[in-house]
């Protein structure tokens, strides 16, 4: 795979979501900044997902539009989820742990889900050469929301609130 393969850059960032949900979940890491990354992340991903790779998908006939819609509504899901960690106090500990559990779950399916289905149909239909320009695209797209600090809690409110 080519380095600006769209495949390629979804799943590092879904592996860095993975760690940073990890290193929420433990006492002896930086949880508040762990969450401020992982915002920013999660927000950025999804963001340049449904801008630049999602229409792109939806034009492939062996692509499931359905997928495509559906992980739309995952990222809804997962950003109220966000929310309502980023609005839990963090020194209150069982609080804060069912509200990581929710983002976790939501995530993580919404993750597992992508890479059975969409990405692997994107592997499969997509040129490697589309493939990279859409990598392209997403990565530029991300890296520009994520200098605008798309994970702040005022922008994260923004998008679950509509």
């Amino acid at each position: 795979m080519a380095a600006d393969d769209v495949v390629r850059l979804i799943l590092a960032d879904h592996r860095t979501m993975e760690d940073l949900l990890r290193r929420m979940r433990s006492v002896d890491e930086d949880r508040a900044g762990a969450l401020r990354e992982f915002s920013g992340l999660l927000v950025a991903h999804a963001e340049a997902e449904e801008a630049e790779v999602y229409p792109a998908l939806k034009r492939y006939k062996n692509v499931d539009d359905e997928e495509v819609e559906h992980g739309s509504k995952e990222h809804d899901d997962g950003n109220a989820a966000l929310l309502a960690l980023l609005e839990t106090d963090q020194d209150d500990p069982e609080a804060w742990d069912e509200a990581l559990e929710k983002l976790s779950e939501a995530v993580t399916h919404h993750l597992d889900e992508e890479e059975r289905s969409l990405l692997n149909d994107t592997r499969e239909n997509v040129s490697d050469e589309r493939r990279d320009a859409l990598g392209r695209a997403f990565r530029d797209r991300r890296a520009k929301l994520l200098d605008a600090d798309c994970g702040s809690v005022d922008n994260v409110r923004r998008l679950v609130e509509g």
